[in-house]
């Protein structure tokens, strides 16, 4: 039976069914890192340096999974990251990711350069959906992203704090993603002929293409490379804690800061206010050549654990990846790249099928380690 015929259980699964609907240069983008990729490799790669202990003959009849992030209950200590253009995924993309989550009680977080405007991704859902942001030039337009967020009735801003400027993402280059002229339009237009599912899906029935949080202040906002011209305008490599201080001051929910991969990063975001830190080299897309976000998380546990929530994105690829990540201090992962594959292959109800995988996955690694409780995952189960 070839590969593509078989029922997919693993987030590897969903990536193999991913590549073969999307668009090259749509599947390259989801899947691809900065550089050489190398630290992108690492972020999976380092799993392997921790085991987890096995431990025989407890009481292990009662295994339950959930967890309090912020203050919600949640079904497993894992949340779903924000994905610029999952709306070209799938048919609004963000929508099916913020119904799988909810359907699966875990927190959502939508990004400022999705497809979907966050209304849309709000009113899709009955729990607060988590909403991701930049630190922008145009402070009034920040200012309005956060009150539309607020008014949506968002409660969490994930706030980026590693994208000063772009990563050198050479996968984008050689597919034509951004740019490229004739010959880049050209590109996209072949690989987008080779999908006629996804033409027809998303292409045809996931209409708007526009960046919808964005289409007020883009000339043209389905315009990929008019939008990377605003874009690359906006990105404002002048910030400092003083201004997430000032961020501070306008979001009343929760803020947590992405993008930390220090012990004095996340010092300092504790200092100005943030209720939470996530260690994350942004999936390796953005340095080439730091560190994989499980090996910084120790240091950063270490330094703010007790002042605020830590949590861990990169490189989580099943349930026990994410019991590791909590073994070593972190309250929560985020995965990107696996829901993404998940609901580009199968949709929402991909999406549901492979949480459900990673919540059976956790709950099996918990009983043969012998505890029953998320709160029972200690560093004493690590071996390294």
């Amino acid at each position: 039976m070839g590969t593509y015929n078989v029922t997919p259980a693993t987030a590897l699964d969903y990536r193999r069914l991913a590549e073969k609907r999307l668009p090259r240069f749509l599947f390259d983008y989801i899947d691809g890192g900065a550089g050489e990729e190398i630290s992108m490799a690492a972020n999976e790669k380092d799993f392997l340096r921790f085991s987890l202990k096995q431990r025989v003959m407890c009481d292990v009849g009662d295994i339950d999974t959930s967890t309090k992030l912020h203050g919600q209950a949640v079904s497993m200590p894992l949340a779903l990251a924000p994905v610029g253009l999952a709306g070209m995924m799938g048919r609004r993309g963000e929508v099916q990711g913020a119904r799988a989550a909810e359907a699966a009680g875990i927190p959502f977080t939508t990004s400022t350069v999705g497809i979907c405007p966050v209304e849309e991704v709000q009113a899709a859902v009955r729990q607060p959906v988590w909403f991701q942001l930049y630190m922008l030039r145009d402070r009034g337009l920040v200012k309005a992203l956060l009150e539309r967020a607020q008014a949506a009735g968002c409660e969490t801003l994930v706030f980026t704090v590693d994208l000063a400027v772009v990563g050198m993402r050479h996968r984008d280059t050689r597919n034509g993603m951004m740019g490229g002229g004739l010959a880049g339009s050209l590109a996209k237009a072949w690989q987008i002929a080779t999908r006629p599912r996804w033409i027809i899906d998303v292409g045809i029935k996931g209409k708007p293409h526009d960046f919808g949080n964005l289409r007020e202040v883009v000339e043209d906002s389905r315009d990929l490379d008019a939008f990377k011209a605003y874009i690359d305008t906006q990105f404002d490599p002048t910030v400092t804690w003083k201004d997430i201080a000032w961020l501070r001051t306008l979001w009343k929910g929760q803020i947590l800061i992405k993008g930390v991969m220090s012990a004095d990063d996340a010092s300092a975001a504790a200092d100005v206010g943030a209720d939470g830190v996530i260690v994350s080299n942004h999936g390796g897309r953005q340095l080439e050549g730091v560190a994989s976000s499980i090996s910084k998380l120790p240091e950063v546990v270490a330094a703010v654990g007790e002042r605020v929530e830590v949590h861990m994105d990169g490189g989580v690829r099943s349930g026990t990846d994410v019991v590791k990540a909590v073994a070593m201090g972190a309250r929560s992962v985020m995965i990107g790249r696996p829901w993404v594959w998940a609901m580009a292959a199968r949709g929402e109800r991909g999406l549901v099928d492979l949480l459900e995988v990673f919540r059976q996955d956790t709950a099996i690694a918990m009983a043969l380690m012998g505890v029953t409780r998320v709160s029972e995952i200690s560093r004493d189960l690590i071996e390294m």
